[in-house]
């Protein structure tokens, strides 16, 4: 029978080192950020109940990974999180030692939810998926260059653009090996592509940004991705609502999806005609209908059950 977990963990993030507060312990450890850093860390923290890491442009993947192959639940949270927690806390200087208690504080406030755990497909697919979004980036940086580039630059400027093409060809490849080779992700990326307006693109981006799809209440699956409304009210005064925060390249997959979705799937046209027929403006109809989709992609994963409406002509 496993011990109680009974306590919380905050840690810092860096290249070379690991900041680590523990819950019950006024001192501040630091780990190396390697291999052996990771691996004594790990042992350090063991029979946590929660260890919240800040998301640090990557550099926290190998500490989560090696958090979970010791079996202590880990939660990432967003770095803006962490600064309008201290900010509102108070908490204004800022040393590596300051931020992992800052994060610990944050951990026992706000609790954030633990992730799915992580394996080491879904991190390559990952990968693929963000290489992927910097060829696009750079493709379309290119061409701009393109419209006022002389003739001598605009030989070059196509000679990276093929070379991009080439390898966005090599990628999208690597992508659906990637989802192929793992039985998991080939069967959600099955049931993603039932969804009118998922496409190939769109069910990679779902599965390797989105992890916690079907797996989670539909209120925090909205304010994961960014679409749930956010109140802006003070005393009698009722402000306008606001989406805030969320994975914003989850939500400009869904945004596509969704207008894919309104001309193809008769629910969620409905949905958003009722809306503007209602008088909503154009883009609070259009979120309103990005919430409706991904709380009904949530229910399928759940269910493991296809999209069953009758798909209409020109999906």
């Amino acid at each position: 029978m496993h011990a109680p977990r009974t306590f919380m963990v905050g840690i810092d993030v860096s290249k070379a080192h690991l900041d680590v507060a523990v819950e019950g312990k006024r001192a501040v450890v630091r780990f190396d950020s390697d291999a052996a850093g990771r691996a004594a860390l790990a042992a350090a923290v063991a029979g946590a109940e929660l260890v919240v890491v800040e998301a640090t442009g990557g550099y926290e993947m190998a500490t989560v990974r090696a958090l979970m192959a010791a079996d202590s639940p880990v939660a990432v949270v967003n770095p803006r999180q962490i600064r309008d927690f201290a900010r509102a806390s108070d908490r204004l200087a800022k040393t590596d030692q300051v931020d992992a208690r800052v994060i610990l504080h944050f951990a026992r406030a706000m609790r954030p939810a633990q992730i799915p755990h992580i394996d080491d497909g879904r991190i390559a697919l990952a990968a693929l998926v963000t290489r992927r979004r910097q060829l696009i980036d750079m493709a379309v940086a290119e061409k701009n260059r393109l419209e006022h580039a002389p003739q001598a630059v605009a030989v070059l400027i196509g000679e990276t653009l093929a070379a991009l093409k080439a390898q966005l060809a090599r990628v999208d490849a690597a992508i659906a090996l990637a989802i192929e080779a793992e039985p998991d992700m080939a069967a959600r990326r099955d049931l993603l592509l039932t969804v009118p307006g998922i496409g190939e693109v769109g069910a990679a981006v779902l599965i390797a940004e989105l992890p916690e799809l079907g797996g989670i209440d539909d209120k925090k699956l909205a304010a994961l991705v960014g679409v749930a409304p956010m109140a802006h009210d003070s005393g009698a005064w009722r402000g306008q609502r606001h989406i805030a925060g969320g994975r914003a390249t989850v939500r400009c997959a869904l945004y596509t999806a969704t207008l894919s979705a309104i001309r193809c799937s008769p629910a969620i046209k409905a949905f958003y005609k009722r809306l503007r027929d209602a008088g909503k403006p154009p883009k609070v109809a259009l979120v309103a209908a990005m919430r409706k989709l991904i709380i009904m992609i949530n229910t399928i994963l759940k269910r493991h059950t296809p999209w069953n409406e009758p798909q209409q002509h020109g999906c």
